[in-house]
């Protein structure tokens, strides 16, 4: 699939519509970490989410001749320091449609979302182990945080 122009590709906003072609990237960058068993959201919740009167998340779609190839999905958070922010949860491509500069165009989307809505910062996270994706944003002027712990606890229902 090498050789794509930039003209076949689409960047746009997704839509409740859109949410079956998102659950089914989100699976398959599951499935490419190791941790599809991992996925517990359906449909009907992530419509539910997307669909509040607050959404908990946007995501931006790459669409090539009419078919989704890929995923940014992110949300607004707020630093005390400096104030409005966004964070991408994730950003994906389907593994034939990498090396194209689809990666770029969403994460490109992203930085001029958060630069429309005033925010300070975008911050994200890349598995230690994954270092395409870490090459792929250290191109842009980025600062890996190095000094900080993730903390995580799970709530069971």
């Amino acid at each position: 699939m090498s050789g794509f122009f930039f003209e076949m590709i689409e960047i746009r906003k997704g839509f409740a519509s859109d949410i079956p072609q998102l659950l089914e990237l989100i699976k398959e960058l599951a499935e490419f970490e190791n941790s599809l068993h991992h996925v517990e959201l359906d449909e009907t919740q992530l419509i539910q989410y997307f669909s509040e009167d607050r959404p908990l998340f946007e995501f931006e779609l790459a669409v090539s001749d009419e078919q989704v190839v890929g995923f940014a999905l992110y949300f607004y958070t707020f630093s005390t320091w400096q104030g409005k922010c966004i964070y991408l949860e994730d950003l994906y491509v389907k593994q034939d449609y990498r090396r194209n500069g689809i990666g770029s165009l969403l994460f490109d989307r992203i930085l001029e979302i958060a630069n429309l809505n005033h925010c300070k910062r975008v911050n994200w996270q890349v598995l230690d182990w994954n270092y395409k994706a870490i090459g792929f944003y250290s191109k842009y002027e980025s600062i890996q945080l190095d000094e900080w712990k993730n903390f995580r606890i799970v709530l069971e229902k």
